[in-house]
């Protein structure tokens, strides 16, 4: 199975994410054991299966690239 580091800001935030659901200015993760966590004010910004990695972009950076 494909897990992914979320990475925020050059960081990981979250490890070992199975699913991801982004809206309403935010993206929610969760885990295999169904931890989760709620990233405010951010979207996917890529999604990169051959490093397991699942960037997220903050509202700054949104804003900036408009």
């Amino acid at each position: 199975m494909c897990e992914f580091k979320v990475v925020v800001d050059g960081e990981v935030a979250f490890r070992d994410a199975v699913y991801a659901r982004a809206g309403g200015g935010k993206v929610i993760v969760k885990n295999v054991l169904g931890e989760a966590r709620e990233f405010e004010n951010c979207r996917i910004a890529e999604v990169d299966v051959n490093t397991e990695r699942l960037v997220l972009s903050t509202a700054e950076d949104v804003v900036e690239r408009s």
